[in-house]
């Protein structure tokens, strides 16, 4: 009877648990209209100006794009997509929220159908305001450790580069496919060779949570192989907090990059290190902020055209700021910064705050309820309208147009 009681007390507890936990998701992750099509003839005469306004100044040629997006999947694809088991463990609320939260953000409900369900709603967002421009889409490759073997068990996700070259093969319109290759697998150079010569021209890292040192002899082998084919790195720069990478946060230090720059490589530096500190490797190992070993890197005129910083995250409540402020204060750099969202990251509601901008002076109130209506219409359209939008507080200026073009670094097509 004990037992009984005692296993009924645990399955009540779970459910308690699960019930919790799914009530806190909707609020924290994906609070939009599923119907895209239905929410965007909603929209306010006034907020559907504020569009119209923020597209006005780019002309039909130039080149919008989102240099940061990310493929997610459940393992309904097999080998092509996969999630680390531990993260939907109901013993862990913490990760099991967070989990939940961004399925949520993906807008995925139903596990069997997730990785269609995922790239579905990706590609009628941007078909809903085909102006934000084309989608680089994220391969992720597993953690490997320094001997080069694969380690699921410390790696958060994957997806591989088969699956993300199917996808931008079915929605060239909407996709640029972006792979990833760890620099320590024993393939790695012949699987880059291979990936260069079916097309693809971006190679994405998060050495924080891969395990990658910028910096080592293997990466720059890597590197001759992407200078062969023209090839451009996008990579996470400062600390990382949205997947696992807590031990290795050191190698998100902008510094590391330089051996891919010196060897003529162009490199994306992913969210402008807008998070965290590093050590300054060229004086003496001290601490500074990563944001500002960043900016030393883009205004090295050595760097000109080959080093880029990438704006994805710079609006999120933790980071808006000293970074964000500082590209603003800088017009005369805006040919060295792209645009990216990091999407699902703009579709969690937790993350971006726009009481926030309002309160710090980067908008107004009716600029805050335009934003407000628009992220629950389409949170990739609000990304780019935030960033359009935002104004220095003291000077009052905005991001300059070019950030939001592709800076030659991919050549638009039209696909019409």
């Amino acid at each position: 009877m004990k037992n009984k009681l005692a296993h009924l007390f645990l399955l009540a507890t779970i459910g308690l648990i699960l019930s919790a936990c799914q009530s806190m998701v909707s609020p924290l992750g994906g609070n939009f209209n599923d119907n895209i099509e239905e929410a965007k003839k909603e929209l306010s005469p006034e907020t559907k100006r504020f569009i119209e306004k923020a597209f006005s100044e780019f002309e039909p040629d130039d080149c919008i794009v989102d240099f940061h997006l990310h493929a997610i999947g459940m393992g309904v694809h097999k080998d092509d997509t996969w999630v680390n088991p531990t993260l939907s463990s109901i013993w862990d609320p913490h990760t099991f929220i967070k989990y939940n939260v961004f399925k949520s953000a993906g807008g995925i409900k139903d596990h069997e159908t997730a990785d269609d369900d995922y790239i579905e709603r990706l590609v009628r967002l941007q078909r809903s305001e085909p102006r934000i421009g084309r989608l680089l889409l994220f391969a992720f490759d597993y953690y490997h450790n320094d001997e080069g073997k694969r380690v699921p068990e410390s790696s958060t996700f994957y997806v591989s580069n088969d699956y993300v070259l199917e996808i931008a093969k079915r929605f060239p319109d909407v996709f640029v496919p972006v792979g990833s290759i760890h620099p320590y697998r024993k393939d790695a150079l012949s699987s880059l060779e291979r990936l260069a010569k079916r097309g693809v021209r971006f190679i994405k890292w998060l050495p924080n949570s891969q395990n990658i040192d910028p910096s080592s002899a293997r990466a720059k082998a890597f590197f001759e192989v992407m200078k062969k084919y023209e090839m451009t790195l996008i990579s996470h720069t400062g600390h990382e907090k949205a997947v696992h990478g807590e031990e290795h946060q050191a190698l998100g230090n902008p510094l590391l990059l330089k051996t891919a720059l010196n060897l003529q490589v162009k490199v994306i530096m992913a969210h402008l290190a807008s998070l965290g500190t590093c050590s300054d490797l060229e004086n003496g190992g001290k601490t500074e902020s990563c944001f500002d070993l960043f900016w030393r890197i883009i205004e090295d005129e050595k760097y000109r055209g080959l080093a880029f910083g990438e704006m994805s995250g710079t609006t999120i409540h933790t980071r808006i700021g000293h970074p964000y402020n500082k590209v603003l204060e800088h017009p005369e750099l805006k040919y060295r910064f792209v645009n990216g969202s990091d999407y699902p990251l703009p579709a969690i509601n937790m993350l971006y705050r726009t009481k926030q901008y309002l309160e710090m002076g980067y908008i107004t109130e009716k600029e805050r309820e335009a934003l407000n209506e628009i992220y629950h219409y389409n949170p990739l359209l609000f990304d780019f309208m935030s960033k359009r939008v935002l104004k220095h507080p003291q000077l009052k200026t905005t991001l300059s147009k070019e950030i939001f073009t592709s800076q030659s670094l991919l050549e638009c097509k039209n696909e019409s």
